[in-house]
């Protein structure tokens, strides 16, 4: 597991990691050698950057056991994998938000029935760069201050009078990222509210790297993209009305870091689960494929929620 630890932690701090596909197919058609496994085929998975790194290294690890099956990961945000996944160019999105409302009917309009699963916890993570010596936390009526629509905040004195006059340069995710639709809903009372002065990426690595190259920086993004870069980021603790708790395995998984603590999710298209191979690469995914969540930086579900999990795909 440690070679895994050690290859995503390569990947995330290049910033390559969103060009990276598993396999050489793209779609979900394509030609394949079988194994002495006996699978065969392929698996087209997008979706959120969020979620990513944990599909990666599954499909990853589920390959080196079945060569006959090719597995491409991608991500486009978990609202740009609902679009490619509801004209059924995918057989499983990636998300890090439940499907809303407008996407369920989509579905509806296309005929395709889908599962959701849980797989994961995230604790979504705000940062500032690793320089600054002045954050110590923030509360949620802070962050709200800060990243609210029309927000007034400029400077770092503007959030409070002791901090320093100098201007708040900020990073996040762009409006097809699952990860922004969270944050706004949580933090400013309403899914897509927010400041349109910031610089938004579906990718967060450029918003790692940003932040780790402006001493005034302040973003926020998945845990697994802070646990992979903290030798330049810092992260912030939240007092949402208890006392200021910052994302650790412990707090998320109790929920104790709230309201930034978030399940992850895998949406799969019932047509593509009846392809042996994906039935296989799911059933993968939610079993020995879970030991890879705290390897990439994520936390774990109870043992009895992969279990309910597993007994909707049987």
């Amino acid at each position: 597991m440690g070679i895994i630890k050690t290859k995503m932690k390569k990947l995330l701090s290049l910033g390559v990691i969103g060009a990276l596909s598993i396999g050489m197919l793209t779609g979900c058609g394509g030609q394949t050698q079988e194994t002495e496994t006996g699978l065969s085929g392929s698996i087209a998975i997008d979706g959120s950057s969020t979620v990513y790194p944990i599909s990666e290294a599954v499909a990853e690890e589920f390959q080196k056991m079945n060569q006959g099956v090719k597995v491409t990961v991608n991500f486009s945000g978990t609202g740009g994998g609902f679009e490619k996944f509801l004209v059924k160019e995918t057989d499983i999105n990636d998300a890090s938000r439940p499907i809303k409302d407008k996407e369920v009917n989509k579905a509806k309009e296309a005929g395709i029935d889908y599962l959701e699963l849980k797989v994961a916890y995230d604790g979504l993570s705000v940062v500032v760069n690793k320089d600054n010596d002045f954050v110590d936390y923030l509360t949620l009526e802070e962050l709200k201050k800060i990243w609210e629509p029309n927000s007034a905040v400029k400077t770092w004195k503007d959030v409070r009078p002791e901090w320093p006059a100098e201007p708040v340069k900020l990073y996040g995710p762009g409006s097809d990222s699952g990860t922004f639709d969270y944050f706004t809903e949580e933090v400013n009372g309403e899914g897509g509210a927010i400041r349109v002065d910031y610089t938004a990426s579906e990718d967060d690595n450029v918003l790692v790297n940003g932040i780790a190259g402006d001493k005034y920086s302040i973003g926020f993004f998945g845990y697994a993209y802070y646990t992979e870069n903290k030798d330049k980021l810092k992260v912030v603790p939240i007092d949402s009305g208890n006392g200021p708790v910052a994302p650790t395995a412990e707090t998320v998984e109790k929920g104790s870091y709230s309201p930034l603590s978030r399940p992850l999710f895998l949406y799969i298209s019932k047509e593509a689960l009846q392809r042996e191979e994906v039935k296989e690469f799911i059933t993968y995914y939610l079993t020995e494929g879970k030991e890879l969540v705290p390897e990439v930086g994520y936390v774990k579900l109870p043992q009895s929620e992969y279990d309910n999990q597993l007994s909707q795909i049987e």
